[in-house]
């Protein structure tokens, strides 16, 4: 399992975009300062206020906004299913990154959560 640890601005906000994207909350290990985003049986999504990120770093909190410092990718099914997510992430608050991009087997898309975290979206056409 992986456990993706974000640190957000505004909760309710982050929240509110992931759950736009179609992923579930898990309620257990959610609460005021974090919000367990389920993304599949084996990826979690963990949304923390900067302040309770905080308790697990030393240094400051970087701002995601002001650079990017990891892309997170995740995999689809099929051209439209990285359509499909981009779609719903930009409806949902989220901001346009790249470009899509195909290249050969590879199709990918992309965008900015709210907080200015990156994720793609890649398709891999295993068949051809």
């Amino acid at each position: 399992m992986i456990f993706v640890n974000l640190p957000v601005a505004d909760l309710a906000v982050a929240r509110r975009f992931y759950t736009g994207l179609g992923f579930d909350v898990n309620a257990r290990f959610s609460d005021g300062k974090a919000a367990c985003i389920v993304v599949s049986e084996t990826i979690f999504v963990m949304l923390l206020v900067r302040e309770r990120f905080a308790d697990f770093v030393t240094g400051p909190v970087a701002d995601p906004a002001a650079g990017t410092s990891v892309i997170n990718c995740l995999s689809a099914g099929s051209r439209d299913e990285v359509d499909t997510l981009v779609r719903r992430a930009l409806a949902s608050g989220g901001k346009p990154w790249l470009d899509t991009m195909a290249e050969g087997p590879m199709y990918g898309g992309s965008f900015a959560d709210p907080d200015g975290h990156v994720w793609e979206v890649l398709h891999m056409d295993q068949a051809g």
